[in-house]
């Protein structure tokens, strides 16, 4: 089922767990996290950008949750532009990601609250950030700087009416140089001024423990691509198939994966979170995720 965000992060944040946003950057991915999300019977959230298959692959993913019949949506990731975030709903994105983080508190308030009511009037979620999350090999600087202020993130939900909000608490986006360290206390403060979804970017190489942990202290959607990705080119590099054998290059990347991406919801705990599933759907289509 595809659905707006709000959906899936208010059960999340009712059921103290969080769900992952998965890259879908290609039809190989986008099938080996649906088939991961179906097998473990866990709601899925798809980042997206406006590329010129935007709106193809966004039908591909909307056709195989139809079938899986596990709660999907597709999040246009870390849009900066007015323009930008309207061709996501217009491409098909279930939530857009209006990112002002580099901007003052007001404006980010300001151009943030003119594209919530746009976004709503559709049924399309919306996620901002406060706070900048900042690049991991720049981490001694960017782990530790425009974190997020408790105070201030209470004030900036109240005055935009977002979904979710994505907050800086000392993750970083990448590779990290360092090892990361999550302000749990500043976490903690924020969730107890907001009790409102929250959501983690950077959550690659962050830890599975410190993820784990995040997400049952408010955070509802937690970002995961360079781990995925990680994940490809360590699979290929070891796969060093003879050519008589390069046609099982695909189905052993898109395996390892789903592998990952059924790691991915046990570490942030939604596995088993869908209810009603179809079984009889299940039965009759099979594996829906090779058509």
């Amino acid at each position: 089922m595809l659905v707006p965000m709000k959906e899936i992060v208010d059960a999340a944040y009712a059921g103290g767990y969080a769900v992952p946003a998965l890259p879908s950057w290609s039809e190989l991915l986008i099938r080996a996290e649906m088939e991961a999300a179906d097998a473990t019977n866990s709601p899925v959230i798809f980042l997206s950008f406006n590329h010129p298959d935007a709106k193809e692959f966004h039908e591909l993913i909307g056709r195989l949750a139809e079938k899986a019949n596990v709660p999907v949506a597709i999040c246009l990731d870390h849009s900066r532009s007015f323009e930008d975030c309207v061709l996501g709903i217009k491409n098909g994105c279930t939530a857009i990601m209006a990112d002002r983080s580099e901007s003052s508190f007001e404006q980010n308030v300001a151009e943030v609250s003119e594209l919530a009511k746009i976004a709503h009037a559709v049924n399309v979620s919306i996620e901002a950030e406060l706070g900048h999350v900042g690049q991991g090999d720049n981490y001694a600087h960017d782990g530790v700087s425009m974190l997020t202020k408790p105070e201030d993130a209470k004030r900036f939900y109240d005055l935009t009416g977002v979904d979710a909000l994505a907050v800086a608490v000392g993750t970083a986006h990448g590779v990290y140089k360092g090892t990361p360290h999550i302000d749990f206390e500043r976490l903690r403060d924020i969730n107890a001024a907001c009790g409102r979804p929250l959501v983690l970017h950077g959550g690659s190489g962050s830890g599975d423990d410190n993820i784990s942990k995040a997400c049952t202290m408010g955070i509802t959607k937690v970002n995961i691509v360079t781990d995925v990705f990680v994940t490809m080119n360590k699979t290929i590099r070891e796969l060093a198939l003879p050519d008589d054998q390069a046609k099982f290059f695909l189905r052993s990347t898109q395996k390892a994966v789903s592998d990952f991406a059924k790691h991915t919801f046990e570490m942030t705990g939604c596995i088993g979170k869908v209810s009603g599933k179809n079984s009889a759907n299940e039965a009759t289509h099979g594996n829906v995720f090779h058509e």
